[in-house]
This record gives structure tokens, sequence and C-alpha cells, in this order.
């Protein structure tokens, strides 16, 4: 296996339904790609501002005022307290480290990198470019000898799955014992929603609770890029075990991994201000409050989707059928076939569209399941 094997990219398949979404003569919603449309917050903008005198080439570890912020960061909104700047390390988003991380920890043929079984793609693309072999599975206990690199998602893309810290205590437990390296991507983990998670935080796989007193082998990787509408700045960063990001510092410093000084002064400013995190969760309770109501009352059952960014739903029918009736309302969605063998019958709608947008698909909705 390796970068030959990739496939088509998947959503060139979707070329067909958004031409006939957009046909609609009240315009095209589209619901498919998670990028936000929301203005970067000023005090991020101005903090790129600032630091635009970049002459010099940036640190692929990451100024000490960032690592400081990361560190700081996992404290305050995470439930981890005893980070350290050896701990933390800045990334240019959050795909690339997802799609570079078999390759960055020397995994090849002959070893495996466990992903969920509904899944974003790009974990099997990593496993693919390094000639690892990738294999889905979510329970622990069929997780197979010979993982090196095990992925979790929590809260996941596109099912909203969300780990208690007593699930994430035993998916450690089980990655020690195959002695592989557990990498928890966190990315929505300030947009929780429904029953436990619209009271209390979205767990870590760094918390002290799920730990059992050491970090070994356990990494979680977060982006900026929803909390603080950052996607264009590709802003994220990964956390953990200090030795395997002592690694990863490594291999990056090789390859010239780094990024921009002034985005990481913005990074920094960015997590230090909980404020505009607040106001935008809110911004995407407003769309999801119009837009799961509106599903349901189509035909669709909206699975998971406890937290995170997304509405996976079905209507028991073959995704593609679904996507084609979406498609007769103006409306775009994702796929479920892109995200796994189990999805078939799936398909995913964003919150990051216009409210106005949001407003005119419900409407739509509303009036289908007439």
């Amino acid at each position: 296996m390796g970068v030959h094997d990739l496939a088509d990219y998947p959503w060139d398949a979707v070329g067909p339904y958004r031409e006939r979404a957009a046909q609609h003569p009240e315009g095209l919603v589209d619901l498919s790609i998670g990028s936000p449309v929301d203005p970067t917050p000023e005090i991020i903008r101005q903090a790129l501002a600032e630091a635009t005198d970049a002459h010099s080439y940036p640190q692929t570890v990451g100024t000490r005022s960032l690592r400081e912020a990361i560190v700081a960061w996992y404290a305050r909104r995470r439930g981890v307290p005893d980070l350290t700047v050896d701990n933390v390390l800045p990334t240019i988003g959050s795909k690339e480290l997802v799609a570079l991380l078999p390759t960055l920890l020397g995994l090849g043929d002959g070893d495996i990198v466990v992903f969920p079984r509904v899944a974003y793609p790009t974990y099997e693309v990593g496993a693919r470019v390094a000639g690892a072999t990738p294999v889905a599975e979510d329970d622990p206990a069929r997780w197979p000898e010979g993982a090196r690199l095990i992925w979790i998602n929590t809260p996941g893309n596109p099912d909203g799955r969300t780990w208690t810290t007593d699930e994430l205590a035993n998916a450690v437990r089980r990655a020690r014992e195959l002695g592989a390296v557990l990498a928890s991507d966190e990315c929505y983990a300030e947009l929780g929603w429904d029953g436990r998670w619209a009271e209390e935080p979205v767990p870590s796989v760094l918390d002290p609770r799920v730990t059992g007193g050491t970090r070994k082998g356990l990494l979680s990787v977060y982006s900026l890029s929803k909390q603080s509408n950052l996607a264009g700045y590709r802003a994220a960063f990964v956390a953990g075990c200090a030795r395997v990001v002592g690694d990863l510092l490594t291999a990056r410093k090789h390859l010239g991994l780094m990024p921009p000084a002034p985005v990481q002064q913005a990074m920094a400013v960015a997590l230090g201000d909980d404020a505009h995190v607040a106001a935008q969760k809110e911004l995407y309770r407003a769309r999801r409050d119009l837009l799961r109501p509106a599903l349901q009352a189509a035909g669709f059952r909206i699975d998971g989707s406890e937290a995170g960014l997304y509405l996976w739903s079905t209507e028991g029918k073959d995704a593609w059928e679904s996507m084609r009736r979406l498609a007769d309302l103006g409306i775009l969605a994702g796929p479920g076939p892109f995200y796994g063998a189990d999805s078939g019958q799936h398909v995913r709608l964003s919150l990051t569209a216009p409210l106005e947008r949001v407003e005119a698909a419900a409407s739509r909705l509303h009036g289908a399941s007439l």
C-alpha cells in the first residue's frame, strides 16, 4: 500500500447533487462541508495583524507564549491540569497531523492503524500513505494485535459519538496492552448538546480520571477551526506523552512543518479568550435548534449527534436516495458512505451555514413533511 493506492477524492461524486440543489428557485443551502462561515473574532484578527513582521523562520516547536497558552487551555477547558510545554506541539491544522501521524511515527508494512467504523476518512488515508494496514473497529476488545496506532474521535465526525471517562480509560488500558499509541481526535469538544454533554464538559483522553497516572502513549489532537473560526489560519495542536511529542517534534523539524509565526501569535490569543468560543457555540445552537426538528418532521431520524458540528441523519433508505431528495429541496448534504461501510443509509448535515440559509432549509423540510 501507499499513496498510489488512494481512491479518487470522494467529494467529486457530490458534484451532480450540488448542481441539482443549485437549481432550486430559492437557491442552494450547502450543509455538506463543515467549513466555518462566521467571521474570525476581531481579537484574533488583530493579534495576527500585529505579528505580520515575521522576517525570521518560525519555530516548529512553537513560541513559548503559544505553548504556555495551550497548557493553560487544557487546564482551564479540558480538565487536564498537569501538562508542561514539553507535552504540547502546534500543527498546521489538524488534518495534516491526522494524515501524517502514521508516517511521523515510522509506521509501515505490517503495522496496523485502527480507527472508528464511522469515521472521517483521513484516518484511513494516513494509514495507506504510510503503507500500514487500516482496520476499522470501535470495540477495544477487538482491537487487533499488531496495532501500533489507534485513533478514536470524541465527539465523533460525522456521528457525534462521545466517549465517557470510563470508556476512555478502558481504551487506554487496551491500547497499552497492545503497545499502541492512542490518539484521540477531540476537535469538537466544546460543542456538547444533548444528555450529559448539555451539562458537563466532554472529557479528554488526557483527563487524570482516564490516564491512570501516566500519559504514556497518549495523544490529544485539537483544532481551533470550529471554536474560533480559524479554518483558514490552519491552527491546531497535539498534546500528551512527552516522548511521543518529542519524536513528532524531531520529525517535523526535519520536514519543515512550521506553523507561520503570525498564526502562532493569533492562536495564543484565541486560546486565552473563552468569550468568543461561547458566542460561537450559541450561533451553532441556534442553527441546530432549527434544523433538527425540521429534519425529523421530514421523516429523518437523528442518530447520535449528542455533540459536535453535524446532524447524522437517516430516513432508512440508501444514502444517495436521501441525497437526491434533499437536493430536490435545494439542500446539499454529505453522503454517509464517505464515512465507512456502516453508513450506507445516512447523510451528514453541517451546522456551518448562515442562519438565513438554515432557516430556508428548515422551511423547505417542514414543507416536504406536509
